[in-house]
């Protein structure tokens, strides 16, 4: 009996000592894998045991944002010496995704007024290429690009596949988030695409890019969070309803940016159409210039020459570019307007436009040619008067002014007297109409005010001032108010009519 008394007291002491250990104040880090595939999510747990816990504002682990965070508590209770205790432990659980291998850094925790810290946690990041062809995941991101050397200017393509695997059904559309491209002009190709890959339902989605300046750059992978069907949560009749999002990430590509060997307006292979509506023209009417550049490379970021011609009035649109990739090449367009008016003859100067080929390695030059205007001027009309002389031969006289003379008409006004009260009426009357009049007017103002700024209705009228005369005169006298011409006075409802007329 001695020798059973004792080892159960060993055994209570044995028991006592664990849960005084597992109830030890203090805070321990864990993370859900030390190995990772890049691209995939890590998550980070601090534990921490005590009354009072406090951790610290984390945006960030070793520069990877935190995609996901959740905090729980729970409770545990235990006997000893007679005395019963409560404890409670706190986890701070944080997403991230890294895109390197890294430390995780050590975390400062407060708990119950003191300082307790982490230690600190290796994670290694294995290449996604690398494991493409044993990657069983039900779903992942992937970015690639069709160059990784390019010269200042010069368009490439970068392509981001989300892959699913056939048979996972998702709960909730992907939220997606598009890769930041510092440093490059973007554009995204308006249409996905959609097709199989083996055991993956693929999508693809496209963006052409064209780098500012010269430099080696990391671009940032794109990411997403998927929701699928949280098994944990159901219904009362069985069927889920939870959703639990789970966030991925692509690879980060690095892409070398070189300086032009030749400074050009253009990288690519492109060509130049211009056409002029017409070379004579009569005083104060239009003519229209219209400028075509196509071909391979992008022209997103071109600024097309502009005119300055004295004694011309010049007009021009925001320049109209179109792209689509053609088996995977860039292929653009730019097409802008300009308009002259004038009202003596006048020549429109020539421009060149430089583009470098990359194939090539050799300059070439697209010309915007030079054009003549002959202008007819206005016919002006002059008073001519005739008088015959005494000996009955008719002269004229181009300069005389003629004589109007005035006939006064005196007109009598008979005067009656006026009753008191007639005049206190009037005076009313009078106050009453005056109120009436500001009344209307004041709605009839905010009825005809214009809807639309001055600016957008010039861009409307614009594109008619060679079909309709009074766009044509709107135009130039909402040109003259912008450029700062104070006399200027616009028809507010003339110019309603005209932007109703005209807008689509």
């Amino acid at each position: 009996m001695q020798i059973r008394g004792k080892f159960i007291v060993k055994l209570l002491l044995i028991i006592v000592s664990t849960f005084q250990f597992l109830y030890a104040v203090g805070v321990t880090a864990t993370v859900s894998n030390t190995e990772v595939v890049q691209g995939n999510p890590v998550k980070l747990h601090l534990v921490a045991t005590g009354d009072d816990v406090e951790f610290p504002n984390i945006v960030e682990v070793n520069k990877a944002q935190v995609l996901g965070r959740h905090k729980g508590q729970s409770s545990s209770h235990s006997y000893s010496n007679g005395n019963f205790e409560s404890k409670y432990t706190t986890t701070l659980s944080l997403t991230f995704i890294p895109e390197k291998s890294m430390t995780i850094p050590s975390y400062t925790v407060k708990i119950d007024g003191s300082e307790y810290k982490t230690d600190p946690i290796a994670i290694k990041v294995i290449k996604a290429s690398a494991v493409k062809s044993s990657n069983n995941s039900k779903f992942f991101l992937t970015m690639k690009t069709n160059k990784s050397s390019v010269v200042v200017g010069e368009a490439f393509v970068v392509t981001v596949y989300f892959s699913l695997q056939n048979g996972i059904r998702l709960s909730d559309n992907p939220q997606y988030t598009k890769p930041k491209f510092k440093g490059f002009f973007v554009k995204e190709v308006p249409h996905e695409n959609a097709y199989r890959d083996g055991n993956y339902q693929v999508t693809k989605i496209q963006y052409v890019l064209t780098p500012k300046t010269k430099g080696n750059f990391t671009l940032d992978g794109a990411s997403a969070k998927i929701g699928l069907a949280d098994t944990s949560r159901r219904d009362m009749f069985g069927r889920f309803f939870g959703i639990d999002w789970t966030p991925i990430a692509s690879n980060t590509l690095d892409i070398e940016v070189k300086e032009q060997p030749v400074e050009t307006d253009l990288v690519g292979d492109f060509t130049l159409k211009s056409n002029l509506d017409q070379n004579s023209v009569k005083a104060n009417k239009p003519v229209n210039l219209t400028v075509i550049i196509k071909g391979k490379g992008s022209l997103e970021d071109f600024e097309f020459p502009n005119y300055e011609i004295d004694g011309v009035t010049i007009y021009s649109d925001e320049a109209k570019v179109e792209s689509r990739l053609v088996n995977g090449v860039l292929e653009s367009s730019a097409t802008k307007s300009f308009v002259f008016i004038s009202e003596e003859d006048f020549e429109i100067p020539a421009h060149d436009i430089s583009v470098y080929n990359i194939k090539t390695s050799k300059v070439s030059h697209l010309q915007i040619p030079s054009y003549t205007v002959n202008v007819a001027p206005q016919k002006s009309l002059s008073a001519v008067t005739h008088s015959t002389d005494t000996k009955g031969h008719v002269q004229s006289n181009l300069n005389q002014q003629s004589l109007v003379k005035e006939k006064v008409v005196t007109k009598i006004v008979e005067q009656k007297s006026v009753a008191w009260w007639m005049l206190v009426l009037a005076f009313i009357l009078g106050l009453l109409s005056m109120y009436l009049f500001q009344y209307l007017l004041s709605n009839k103002w905010k009825r005809t005010q214009s809807p639309f700024k001055e600016s957008e209705a010039l861009k409307i009228l614009y594109a008619h001032i060679s079909d309709d005369a009074k766009a044509e005169e709107m135009v130039r006298k909402l040109y003259a108010k912008k450029n700062g011409d104070k006399n200027i006075i616009i028809d507010k409802k003339l110019l309603k009519q005209l932007v109703e007329k005209y807008k689509k």
